[in-house]
Parts: structure tokens; C-alpha cells; sequence
């Protein structure tokens, strides 16, 4: 399983700590270093049912500086990919990835269901 984070982040180093805390092996991926690709997220995306908004870092001030509340509506599936591919800052994390399936977000009732 891959755990994809940004290590600076509060919500990600509460992850880890979790996943640590009940043993889970996982390879460590530091997004703002090793960005996902865009072939990644669109993987990811099919196998999370979630909508691609969920991938974005809507808090973020990447996000805000480029005004993608107003934009984002705009642009298609494979332009948002494109997007979010440009930068790990863009991204959503911590991002769980699993064989089955893809968490976006940390919250443990989620991630005991998927493990």
C-alpha cells in the first residue's frame, strides 16, 4: 500500500502515526516531492468513486491563488488531471492507496473499513 502525504501537514503526520500505531506496512511518498502523476490520478480517481473535485486541495493556497473555486466547474476530467498533475500541492492528502481501492483524507472509520 502507498501512503501519499506532505509530511509538513498536521492531518498527514496523524495518519502515519496511525497507520504506525496498528503495524501497517506502507511505502512513504512525499507528494510535494514526488507529485502523482497524471496517469496515477486518473487511476486513483476510478478506483476511489469519488468525484475528481475531492482530489483537490480546496484549502490550500495554491488552489486560492489560482482562483479554482471559480474555474474548476470549467474544465473537464482530463484538464483538472492535467491540473492536479502540475503540482502536489494541488492535491488532497494524505492519499491511501490500496490494492482495492483509494482513500483521499484522513478520517479512521474510513480507513479501518479499507484495512
Amino acid at each position: 500500500m502507498k501512503f501519499v502525504c506532505y509530511p509538513k501537514c498536521t492531518t498527514c503526520q496523524n495518519a502515519q502515526k496511525w497507520l504506525d500505531e496498528y503495524g501497517f506496512k506502507y511505502e512513504f511518498r512525499d507528494i510535494k516531492i514526488n507529485n502523482p502523476t497524471k496517469e496515477e490520478l486518473k487511476e486513483w480517481h476510478a478506483k476511489s468513486g469519488l468525484p475528481l473535485k475531492k482530489f483537490f486541495n480546496t484549502s490550500g493556497v495554491k488552489y486560492k491563488e489560482l482562483g479554482l473555486s471559480k474555474k474548476l466547474a470549467t474544465l473537464s476530467d482530463d484538464e483538472q488531471l492535467d491540473l492536479l498533475a502540475t503540482d502536489g500541492m494541488l492535491v488532497k492528502r494524505p492519499i491511501l492507496v490500496t490494492e482495492k481501492s483509494v482513500i483521499v483524507g484522513f478520517k479512521p472509520i474510513d480507513w479501518i473499513e479499507v484495512l
